[in-house]
């Protein structure tokens, strides 16, 4: 089984994350954040991931330890769910179209951490969320997952759009890298023999 359950207690949060590779695309969200419930069920559904998320965060100042820290959990996850990686396809991406937006999203489940975020976010708040905390969700996910995770806004005017395009095509793009590839079961996908 290809899971993982992750507790991490801060003076700022207090979460609880679990996560299952293999699932159908359940989840049951409650981050204290309704804007973020919402993008997490989406990169779940459309991910295939069975995800559950309990957070109870410092929110009487804002969302930012609570989105961040969740970020931080669901790369950890992603890390103890993979294992050595043996087996997995490695690389993935989907070019999400919603309404006027269109947005890449690739993922290289390489060992090494980088973000590529060339979003253009019109608004700085959609509802009570401030935008530019989904880059720092993505910052805390691939230091935690280490990967090449790129996002490349090709069009897109309504902010709500272009963010749900983004956590959509990541869920794609995540459920092609961590799929299993029937001809390599027993390898480590890169030449040097490790990720």
């Amino acid at each position: 089984m290809r899971n993982a359950e992750i507790r991490r207690d801060t003076a700022e949060t207090r979460i609880v994350l679990s996560l299952d590779l293999d699932g159908t695309g359940k989840s049951a969200i409650d981050t204290g954040c309704g804007f973020l419930n919402h993008m997490l069920t989406l990169l779940a559904r459309h991910g295939d991931f069975d995800l559950t998320v309990t957070c109870h965060g410092d929110t009487e100042v804002d969302y930012h330890h609570t989105v961040e820290d969740i970020g931080i959990a669901l790369g950890q996850a992603f890390t103890a769910a993979l294992g050595d990686k043996r087996g997995i396809v490695r690389y993935g991406q989907f070019l999400l179209p919603m309404d006027e937006t269109l947005v890449l999203c690739a993922v290289d489940l390489s060992g090494r951490d980088y973000l590529g975020w060339a979003v253009e976010l019109p608004a700085q708040k959609v509802g009570d969320f401030d935008t530019e905390l989904a880059k720092e969700f993505w910052l805390g996910f691939v230091r935690n997952c280490p990967c090449s995770l790129h996002f490349r806004q090709l069009a897109g005017e309504n902010t709500h759009h272009i963010l749900e395009a983004a956590f959509k095509g990541a869920g794609r793009a995540l459920k092609m890298a961590v799929a299993m590839d029937p001809r390599h079961l027993n390898d480590i996908p890169s030449t040097k023999g490790t990720l």
